[in-house]
């Protein structure tokens, strides 16, 4: 187990992509736990998805009552970024903004390109230039790409990305190491894998299958079938966040006398992965457990299994070994728990069969 180095209480955290499913969660999480906190976040609130989803999470945030301070702007402009770091000094930085989803990056590559790569390396550059004791940030299960070994470990070579968006991921844990090593900042990087559970993102399986079923449509359901996940709930990726938040990796040097890069890189992920039509069978019964769906609905007849998309892989599986051993902690919630949450949110939000 490593010692807490950072701590979190009476400091400025910045959280980049702060209206997005897991930057909302971990602000809440932050403001519920520390004492004296000051949250910066900024958000681009861009329509990729539903921005009422976005609004509605930064709602929540405001109805807490504390030290927050939210700014409407894109990384990519280094002119905000910089004004940020500079009007509010953060100590702590979790750089969760970038342009997410796979399929997306085939037709828009440069959103990738800006938020992912000009937007990180503004976060870098603001880092190097200011007093920052950890930079801890996103990465993706994607940089694995079509790797046969499993489970997925942060040892593995992650040389051949299938798509844009993981390249683009791979890419960031590059350029951190490089800023570590040049500047002697504390980074880490963090691989979630497949993110689901209430407010998430309509883009992502779960969601886009809810609503298709309660419209009527057809869900596809690729590599027919034969797909595995390792489903992550929300709330066990904050708690990971925030634990690595306040260990940042320690600064040394080596023989040469030169630093040696206080750069890490974790996974958090479920470390069980689920069979894609297991997942839709625990869906649909969570669905009409809360009544998204009526009892009676005919499944069968809305289930179109299809061959594997470009750029998705058949299976992601976590090797959390090393986040247990220095943080004491793995993910554990099951999924037909996370998905009663979701359905359960969704059945709230959109309302119930009538």
């Amino acid at each position: 187990m490593v010692k807490y180095n950072v701590s979190l209480e009476g400091k400025t955290v910045l959280v980049t992509g702060a209206a997005g499913f897991i930057g909302s969660n971990l602000v809440k999480r932050l403001f519920n736990d520390v004492e004296n906190i000051k949250v910066v976040g900024i958000d681009s609130i861009t329509d990729y998805y539903d921005v009422n989803i976005k609004h509605e999470r930064l709602k929540e945030i405001e109805n807490l009552g504390c030290n927050w301070f939210f700014i409407k702007g894109d990384i990519a402009d280094k002119a905000i970024v910089d004004k940020i770091f500079s009007e509010y000094k953060p100590a702590v930085v979790v750089n969760l903004a970038a342009q997410a989803g796979v399929r997306y990056s085939i037709t828009n590559p440069d959103a990738y390109i800006q938020s992912n790569l000009i937007g990180f390396y503004n976060i870098l550059e603001a880092c190097r230039h200011n007093e920052v004791e950890h930079l801890v940030y996103a990465s993706s299960s994607s940089v694995y790409g079509t790797n046969k070994k499993v489970p997925y470990s942060t040892d593995d070579k992650v040389d051949n990305p299938v798509s844009l968006y993981a390249a683009t991921k791979k890419s960031n844990e590059l350029m951190a190491h490089a800023y570590s090593k040049l500047y002697n900042i504390p980074s880490t990087g963090l691989r979630f894998f497949t993110v689901y559970g209430p407010a998430g993102r309509p883009d992502m399986a779960y969601f886009g299958f809810t609503n298709k079923l309660r419209e009527g449509k057809t869900i596809q359901i690729f590599n027919y079938g034969n797909c595995k996940r390792d489903f992550t709930y929300v709330d066990d990726i904050v708690e990971g966040v925030v634990r690595v938040m306040q260990h940042a990796p320690e600064k040394q040097n080596g023989e040469d006398g030169l630093p040696i890069p206080p750069y890490k890189v974790y996974n958090i992920g479920n470390n069980s992965p689920e069979n894609l039509l297991d997942f839709v069978t625990i869906l649909q019964e969570e669905l009409i457990a809360a009544k998204v769906l009526p009892a009676d609905y005919d499944f069968e007849s809305h289930k179109e299994l299809v061959p594997m998309q470009a750029g998705d892989v058949p299976v992601t599986f976590a090797d959390t070994t090393p986040l247990e051993q220095d943080f004491g902690f793995k993910p554990s919630t099951s999924l037909r728990a996370g998905l009663r949450a979701f359905a359960q949110w969704y059945a709230g939000y959109y309302g119930t069969t009538k």
